[in-house]
């Protein structure tokens, strides 16, 4: 069954352009790797919750735009061979990209995924 990353990420919105442009970079060598697909989505309908919302989950400010994002595998054994190539791929490397978003505030975990259809 497929296996997911999946990604909340916080990008100040005057930087939304420096991160499509970084995304797109990412999702080539994701996909050259072996990656099966790789999605990035700009928050559009995403408000602040009183308890719980995507923005607060990544603390948010009204300067900027939440980011969800995922990247599917073949399974969890392809992911962790993938992720160590697409880490040590010079294309990912500088500093330009450094300070495109906080990623100390970025939630991501990887899933087994039970169902698609």
């Amino acid at each position: 069954m497929v296996y997911v990353d999946g990604f909340i990420v916080p990008v100040p919105t005057a930087k939304l352009e420096n991160y499509k442009e970084m995304a797109r970079l990412g999702g080539d060598v994701w996909l050259d790797y072996g990656a099966l697909s790789y999605v990035e989505c700009i928050g559009d309908d995403v408000p602040f919750g009183e308890l719980t919302s995507f923005p607060r989950s990544v603390q948010a400010t009204e300067e900027e735009t939440v980011i969800f994002s995922w990247i599917t595998y073949k399974d969890r054994a392809s992911r962790d061979e993938i992720c160590a190539k697409v880490m040590a791929d010079p294309r990912l490397a500088g500093d330009e990209w450094k300070n495109v978003f906080d990623g100390k505030r970025m939630i991501y975990g990887g899933f087994q995924a039970f169902l698609t259809r």
